[in-house]
């Protein structure tokens, strides 16, 4: 990995058994991505992008190749070595909020604090709150929550214990387009002012336009969309 990567791809490759053949998900990936930038996997229903954010996670296991993330080779751990990795290092926003019925927003905020075992859980998830604008709404159930306002509990979970990188698997796709475009402003605003580094999963191009680097997923594998006008470019010349 070099300095600037703080994720690297090397020769992914997914499948799984079907009943004649194997079904090729991730056809040879290949990927660097920068320190604190911001990234958009763009690609149709069913061309592997949620694949390739549980392989960048640790959620799943690639048929081959090899992956480093934030300094660690995931090639190898185990379940457990996994968990803890994801606990130390990364957050995850999806597009269902999974927040937990029976816990108020400030408690389900400090689930990963605590499971950290941070004295501070409370006080650390109370700041988040407040930086995702629901300091008003800490003791609310999430069935007492809007929909947007649950995806802002979510995002305040995943970004109170300060990771190095936040996932976001198409965030706004259960919210209305209002709705789901400040939850967009309100990632990429965090994003900035945390210096963390971003990658989202999306099929919304108008979202993706807020990164500074778009990818896409076709056929297996992962293009740059700047190398591939680049080289349209080219061959038109």
């Amino acid at each position: 990995m070099t300095n600037k990567a703080i994720l690297q791809l090397k020769d992914i490759y997914l499948s799984f058994p079907g009943e004649s053949d194997d079904i090729k998900v991730l056809n040879g990936v290949n990927l660097d991505i920068a320190r604190a930038s911001s990234v958009a996997i763009l690609g149709p229903s069913g061309s592997g992008k949620s694949s390739l954010l549980s392989i960048m996670t640790g959620l799943e296991k690639q048929s081959s190749g090899s992956i480093s993330v934030a300094g660690h080779i995931l090639d190898n751990m185990n379940e457990d070595q996994l968990a803890l990795f994801r606990r130390d290092n990364i957050g995850i926003v999806l597009q269902s909020f999974h927040l937990i019925p029976t816990m108020t927003a400030l408690e389900n905020t400090a689930v990963p604090l605590e499971l950290a075992g941070r004295k501070d859980a409370l006080s650390v998830a109370e700041k988040s709150l407040d930086f995702v604008g629901l300091s008003h709404r800490m003791s609310h159930y999430p069935s007492q929550l809007s929909g947007g306002e649950q995806q802002r509990v979510a995002i305040a979970r995943a970004i109170a214990p300060n990771p190095k990188i936040i996932f976001a698997d198409e965030p706004t796709g259960n919210l209305d387009g209002k709705t789901g475009h400040k939850i967009v402003e309100l990632i990429f605003d965090l994003q900035k002012k945390s210096g963390t580094t971003l990658i989202m999963i999306t099929h919304d191009a108008d979202v993706a336009e807020h990164c500074d680097r778009i990818l896409h997923i076709q056929d297996g594998l992962v293009v740059d969309e700047k190398e591939q006008e680049e080289t349209t470019k080219k061959v038109a010349e």
